[in-house]
C-alpha cells in the first residue's frame, strides 16, 4: 500500500501530520530536491509538494511528472497560491480533451 508524503515550510505542512500524512519539512531548494528523491525511491505514491519550494526546483518536478507513481501535486503555502498547480490542470485537462473545459 502506499503512503503519502508532504513538503514543503513547517507552517504549511506540520497541519497535514494530524491527518496521518508523512510530513518533511524544508525551507530551502537543496534540501527539498533530496527529500523529493529519497521520497520518490520510498513506497510513496503520492507527494504534495508547496508550490514555492516546486518552482525553484522545477527540473526535479518535470522528472516525476513524466512517471505514473508518485504522483506529484502542487498545494499552496500559508501565504497564498501561485496558481502553478492550477496552471497544471487546466494544461493536462486541455491535452486529455482537446479544449480548455474549466
Amino acid at each position: 500500500m502506499y503512503k503519502i508524503a508532504v513538503i514543503g515550510d513547517k507552517d504549511s505542512v506540520l497541519g497535514f501530520k494530524v491527518l496521518g500524512l508523512d510530513v518533511f519539512t524544508t525551507v530551502n531548494p537543496q534540501d527539498a530536491r533530496k527529500k523529493m528523491n529519497e521520497i520518490a525511491k520510498q513506497e510513496y505514491g503520492i507527494i504534495f509538494i508547496t508550490e514555492q519550494l516546486a518552482k525553484e526546483i522545477p527540473d526535479t518536478i518535470q522528472r516525476y511528472y513524466r512517471d505514473l507513481v508518485p504522483a506529484i501535486i502542487l498545494i499552496p503555502n500559508n501565504k497564498g497560491s501561485l496558481n502553478i498547480g492550477l496552471d497544471n490542470i487546466n494544461k493536462n485537462v486541455e491535452k486529455a480533451i482537446g479544449s480548455n473545459i474549466l
